[in-house]
């Protein structure tokens, strides 16, 4: 009496279990969705301009600067030239002028003096004319000796190699004593702002369109440490042409951070999309390895073995990408 006592109580709360059970059962109609399928490439950094500083004038380098990664300014003075022949240039022109002022003080004297002897009748207009003349000419001649001077002058101020742009010093090709020539580079800068190019496969070229929202994974992270998203970007434009296979693109990004010219990260990118089935994570259930999903079948709840795919996210709700095993309409059972 007492054994089949403690059996019927077991049966009733077996019972209870399996009611409170269905109670909280829930359908969920699976549905097929379409979603963009991305794929992790690598983007190379890259500045839209690279200006270079470049020597004014020839001569010997006597100071260097700046040096690699250096912030400047436009205007900011790179390095110094110098060449000797303008301090001997300097020198001739100064002498020159001393001259001509010597000249102009005695055609000013003559001028003068004829003057004078044309008031008192004791000369002609003809020798006043000629030492009019001759000062004009001397004061012709200091005025272009006095811009050649400043010409001169201007090539010694010319010899301060100026930053074109304001950005990062990329590169100082030249070091202090070197011979330069006029118009060779001293330094190179990257002046723009910094974006990422892709270079990517062919068969990618018209999934690949401009505006698309990517994602930026986190700097030093590699493809086979998994993608980690840390920026969103958006691609800003698609070059018409196609180079040995690759088409390439141009990623915008705002606030890249403090990334190196050349380096490279990993980029997110839509290449297609494809139409899938998803249901809840808790409809699944694994026995022995195997994923089970339950089926509201016309005859009764129905165990289905599925194959699974990735974990997404639908409208804000998480899914389980299901490969095989279900088809679209089906109703599944989630408790």
């Amino acid at each position: 009496m007492r054994h089949a006592r403690s059996v019927l109580s077991c049966g009733l709360l077996l019972a209870a279990a399996l009611v409170a059970g269905g109670a909280a059962a829930a359908e969920f109609t699976v549905k097929a969705s379409t979603v963009t399928e991305m794929k992790a490439v690598y983007g190379q950094v890259e500045s839209r301009t690279i200006v270079p500083a470049r020597a004014r004038i020839s001569g010997t380098i006597a100071e260097v600067r700046v040096t690699e990664g250096q912030e400047v300014r436009q205007g900011d003075v790179v390095a110094t030239v110098v060449d000797d022949k303008i301090a001997l240039q300097l020198r001739a022109a100064d002498a020159k002028i001393a001259a001509l002022n010597s000249q102009m003080e005695n055609a000013r004297t003559d001028l003068q003096r004829a003057q004078d002897l044309l008031a008192k009748g004791a000369a002609a207009q003809s020798r006043v004319d000629t030492a009019q003349t001759q000062f004009d000419v001397v004061t012709n001649q200091l005025a272009a000796a006095v811009a050649d001077k400043a010409v001169i002058e201007q090539s010694a101020r010319e010899g301060q190699t100026l930053a074109p742009a304001t950005g990062r010093v990329l590169t100082v090709p030249v070091t202090a004593g070197s011979v330069i020539m006029a118009g060779e580079p001293v330094a190179r800068i990257a002046s723009g702002r910094y974006y990422l190019r892709l270079s990517l496969p062919e068969r990618h070229a018209t999934e690949i369109a401009e505006g698309a929202a990517v994602e930026i994974g986190e700097r030093g992270t590699g493809v086979d440490g998994g993608f980690v998203k840390a920026k969103e970007g958006r691609i800003a434009k698609v070059y018409p042409e196609i180079e040995n296979g690759r088409v390439i693109a141009d990623v915008e990004v705002a606030d890249i951070g403090t990334y190196f010219v050349n380096e490279r990260t990993l980029v997110s990118i839509p290449v297609a999309k494809r139409v899938m089935l998803g249901v809840p994570p808790e409809a699944v259930r694994t026995i022995h390895g195997i994923d089970y999903v339950t089926v509201d079948a016309a005859d009764g709840p129905l165990d289905v073995a599925v194959v699974l795919g990735e974990h997404y996210q639908d409208a804000g709700q998480p899914r389980v990408e299901v490969l095989t095993g279900l088809a679209d309409g089906d109703r599944i059972v989630v408790p």
